[in-house]
């Protein structure tokens, strides 16, 4: 598989007719919750497991009756998602990066979109009633937020599995700018998710 190229919007856009363009979403929402009664998991992050036994984000690719990407990846996330993804919309103001390489001729854009804790788990229990559950989508999962004490299980063991495209990075791009992974601690995951 060819290795992934960020690009701009602007050039992503331009690319002609002979591209085709999906659209990826990682959803958020804070967790006040508190694992084991000592490890805070201050966000709850969805990704699935997609038919291809590799780790994603809920979307897919823009048809031609999409009138926007946006458009097109809220129709893939009620698609997989279900019934309670009507009840919020990704928006341009979500988007975060576009990337070309992860097919021929095809750009992946990827958004996320901070939701409530309850919208999040309303999107869990829908998603097994979902059009594309058990065909493109296997099952939803949360990623763990935190490091146990033996310094592999949770995040890092989490970020061994297979991703596909540039998803390990948007998850790690994502954490980062949430707070929820501090510089040093990033530098560590990213050395360790390359290897």
């Amino acid at each position: 598989m060819a290795r992934a190229r960020k690009v701009e919007l602007a050039e992503a856009l331009a690319l002609g007719p002979d591209w085709r363009h999906a659209c990826y979403a990682l959803l958020h929402a804070p967790d006040p919750g508190i694992l084991f009664g000592r490890l805070p998991l201050r966000y709850a992050i969805l990704m699935q497991m997609r038919f291809d036994g590799r780790l994603g984000f809920p979307g897919g690719f823009v048809d031609s009756q999409d009138s926007s990407l946006e458009d097109g990846l809220n129709r893939g996330l009620l698609e997989q998602l279900g019934e309670a993804a009507a009840a919020f919309r990704v928006e341009r103001p979500d988007y975060r990066s576009s990337h070309t390489g992860s097919g021929p001729h095809v750009v992946a854009h990827f958004y996320a979109k901070s939701l409530t804790l309850e919208q999040l788990s309303a999107v869990e229990a829908s998603a097994t009633r979902a059009k594309d559950h058990g065909l493109e989508v296997l099952g939803l999962v949360r990623v763990p937020l935190y490091t146990l004490r033996d310094g592999v299980g949770g995040l890092p063991t989490f970020l061994e599995n297979c991703f596909i495209g540039a998803a390990r990075e948007q998850l790690l791009d994502t954490l980062q700018d949430l707070g929820v992974v501090e510089a040093g601690a990033f530098s560590r995951l990213q050395t360790s998710a390359r290897q």
